[in-house]
């Protein structure tokens, strides 16, 4: 029974990754490696941000049941390292812009998974005792994988030139509410009350109306974009 729970716990937390990896065409243009490199930035990103929280961030006392809100803002900046070393991933990738920010996000959201899931479902999730808790952990990676490729989505979107200046601001405020979305969470563990289940279906529509937003930028941009080569076209001929 315990081994049963362990394999549905994996299934759910890496089985998406991989039809992810499959059906957005990165296994057609053997991105595998590519997606290794990505891990290996983040790999290094992070221990970046931690030598500088370790540095300049020094733990704090904060009493039971309170929140240190500076504190907690003062960390998320440090995430905006993230966003550079998404970045930098993404201008050493040739070719389209779906293929990069998809090998960007993927890369860094398994890289985050390996790092963060594996050791607490290898030692929790075949425990004797059967805890709702690890299959939260595996539904979270899952929006955790949405949120990165969201993340690499915006990165690319503000690195571009040809972005409308009408976008800049919504891209901009995007890109910080994915940064700053830890302290938003605390607030409403705080503020709110929300237990586990409600907390996660917070993170899941949090990670969904970003998305959304993103995503329709990304489209009209596109969309934008074959007009020009439209018009482009027709004036040669």
């Amino acid at each position: 029974m315990t081994l049963f729970h362990f394999g549905n716990c994996v299934a759910l937390a890496y089985v998406p990754y991989y039809i992810v990896y499959k059906c957005s065409g990165l296994a057609e243009y053997s991105a595998f490696w590519k997606c290794v490199q990505a891990g290996g930035a983040y790999l290094f990103t992070q221990l970046c941000k931690m030598l500088i929280l370790a540095t300049f961030f020094p733990a704090t006392e904060v009493t039971s049941g309170g929140l240190d809100v500076m504190g907690e803002l003062m960390k998320s900046t440090v995430d905006l390292a993230d966003l550079v070393g998404i970045h930098f991933v993404m201008s050493k990738i040739a070719g389209k812009g779906q293929l990069k920010f998809m090998v960007a996000g993927l890369g860094w959201a398994t890289a985050e998974l390996l790092m963060t899931r594996c050791l607490p479902l290898w030692l929790g999730a075949r425990g004797v005792e059967f805890d709702w808790k690890y299959i939260q952990m595996s539904f979270e990676s899952n929006i955790n994988l949405l949120h990165h490729i969201i993340t690499a989505m915006l990165v690319w979107l503000r690195s571009r030139s040809d972005l409308q200046k009408s976008f800049f601001p919504i891209v901009m405020t995007l890109l910080a509410l994915n940064c700053y979305r830890p302290v938003i969470v605390e607030i409403l563990i705080h503020a709110g009350g929300l237990g586990s289940w409600p907390l996660l279906l917070a993170k899941a529509l949090f990670t969904t109306c970003v998305g959304f937003a993103a995503l329709q930028i990304f489209l009209i941009k596109k969309e934008l974009r074959q007009k020009n080569y439209y018009k482009a076209y027709k004036g040669r001929t």
